[in-house]
């Protein structure tokens, strides 16, 4: 036998393609390891041979697992994960080169982000299951990485995170051998719907939300928090409890609301990112977003890390002529 991968036609594509996209798991692991020989030459010509090729392997098939159901031609799925090797070759070289990495690979046309791609394939309770199984310090910049809208670049996850952006690297390079392992470890398995968190994290953000406008703030608190919850802003521990119901009723105070525009929700792991509004005479009273990162430890929350969004920063005037 002489080891050679499985012919790759158009036709055989086709068929993988559209069974991946309909949930099956071994349909797409065997479109990767067809294309396989590919996709490394793309790679190595890119960044040459190290343990850079490996990484961005990895990171193609987590790709290739949220946003299989995005390719409208199933005989060119080759191509497309050629790209993503690609783009994702490009973000590696420019964030060597200290330029902030972005993510190329093009969201399907009606603007949803990597989460409502997940949501809408079978494939997305497998993914969320593997996610549960990494450690937390793994957890945290996955879900900040693959499934927010607005805490992506490494930057933003070292800040959110509180730790050097090289750690943010390693750490999302482990997650990504412990995540492929997993996802081998948990395919066979009963896997939570998803769907039916979200949906129920959601419904809790507005409630929490509404109930804080009406003053109750402290209830939803003493129902869905640890006694000994802790918030944290940049790392940093600011307080319990206390310090939280006061930082809500000052902004409210203020004339500050806020509104849930996306969710992520895990067992362990929720993150509600928010639009802040501010009051019409003190527009810039507080940044324009913030997220709420909340670890559960047995359904109740423990620990909240703040993260604002930064300010978009004003166009420099232009001299008087």
């Amino acid at each position: 036998m002489s080891g050679a991968p499985p012919a790759t036609g158009p036709g055989e594509d086709a068929a993988l393609t559209l069974a991946a996209q309909a949930g099956d798991v071994s349909a797409l692991a065997l479109l990767l390891e067809r294309h396989r020989p590919g996709m490394r030459a793309v790679a190595l010509s890119l960044l040459g041979p190290g343990p850079d090729v490996d990484d961005v392997m990895q990171e193609t098939a987590l790709v290739a697992l949220r946003r299989i159901v995005d390719i409208r031609d199933p005989q060119a799925v080759g191509p497309w994960l050629r790209m993503v090797v690609r783009n994702n070759c490009r973000t590696l070289l420019r964030a060597s080169r200290r330029v902030e990495p972005v993510e190329d690979v093009p969201l399907p046309p009606d603007g949803a982000g990597p989460e409502q791609v997940l949501q809408s394939h079978a494939l997305r309770d497998w993914v969320w299951e593997a996610v549960e199984a990494l450690s937390p310090a793994l957890r945290l910049p996955v879900v900040l990485r693959y499934f927010s809208t607005g805490i992506t670049s490494y930057r933003q996850i070292a800040e959110a995170c509180a730790v050097p952006i090289g750690t943010v690297r390693s750490r999302l390079s482990q997650a990504r051998t412990v995540l492929a392992q997993a996802l081998a470890a948990t395919a066979e398995s009963a896997h939570e719907d998803v769907t039916r968190r979200r949906q129920a994290s959601w419904q809790e953000a507005h409630d929490t939300l509404a109930a804080a406008e009406r003053g109750h703030f402290d209830k939803v608190v003493e129902d869905r928090y640890a006694a000994d919850v802790s918030l944290l802003v940049g790392g940093e521990r600011l307080g319990g409890a206390d310090v939280l119901l006061t930082g809500m009723d000052c902004d409210l105070s203020a004339g500050v609301r806020q509104r849930p525009v996306h969710i992520v929700a895990g067992r362990s792991l929720v993150v509600w990112e928010m639009e802040l509004i501010n009051p019409a005479d003190d527009p810039n009273h507080c940044p324009p977003g913030v997220a709420w990162i909340m670890t559960l430890d047995r359904g109740r929350v423990d620990r909240i890390s703040l993260y604002h969004a930064s300010r978009p920063q004003a166009a420099p005037s232009s001299p008087a002529g």
